[in-house]
């Protein structure tokens, strides 16, 4: 089957910019290919991103990875930290998140298009498609793993931080959003 459908993300998260912080507004409206037989699968692969982006993404703060100290701080204070390999610009934040949105969704269905834009941008929206967004990153990265993660940054098991928020969920299966086939 090679149908396409569409489905709209607006979420809020923040941005550390120019040593600043500032809550932002994005809106996403993306363009994914069906490439799996299975309906289940395809559902599956919608709730992914769906859980992904309304959990993992929502209320994070986008940072730049070279920004350490920032990065440290906001982690010591409990935010949910999302390092991207650049300063956070809305073209750069969009094509991290499709990449992350594919490797989530492991060939069920593709995302080949997005339009993104944010408040911070004067909702100056770009268009962008999964060709441009794989090429533009080299490595192993979080956005290429089908997990829930959102940084490369490995925690220093010594240090305590206290945790004010729920459990939070980092498997899949916990959320029994696993393939019905393989």
């Amino acid at each position: 089957m090679h149908a396409k459908i569409q489905k709209e993300f607006n979420f809020m998260a923040a941005v550390h910019f120019n040593g600043k912080y500032m809550v932002n507004f994005y809106e996403m409206n993306a363009v994914m290919a069906i490439t799996s037989l299975e309906a289940e699968d395809q559902n599956i692969a919608v709730e992914r991103i769906t859980y992904f982006i309304s959990h993992c993404i929502e209320d994070c703060i986008f940072v730049s990875d070279k920004e350490k100290d920032a990065i440290d701080k906001y982690t010591k204070a409990g935010m949910k930290v999302c390092t991207i390999p650049e300063e956070p610009y809305d073209q750069i934040v969009g094509l991290v998140i499709l990449n992350k949105c594919n490797a989530i969704m492991e060939g069920r269905i593709t995302m080949t298009d997005i339009v993104f834009g944010s408040k911070l941008s004067n909702m100056i929206k770009f268009e962008l498609n999964n060709e441009v967004a794989e090429a533009q990153f080299d490595g192993n990265n979080w956005w290429d793993s089908p997990t829930m993660c959102i940084q490369n940054v490995k925690k220093n098991k010594k240090e305590k931080i206290v945790n004010l928020f729920d459990h939070k969920v980092d498997d899949w299966a916990e959320l029994e959003l696993t393939w019905t086939s393989k």
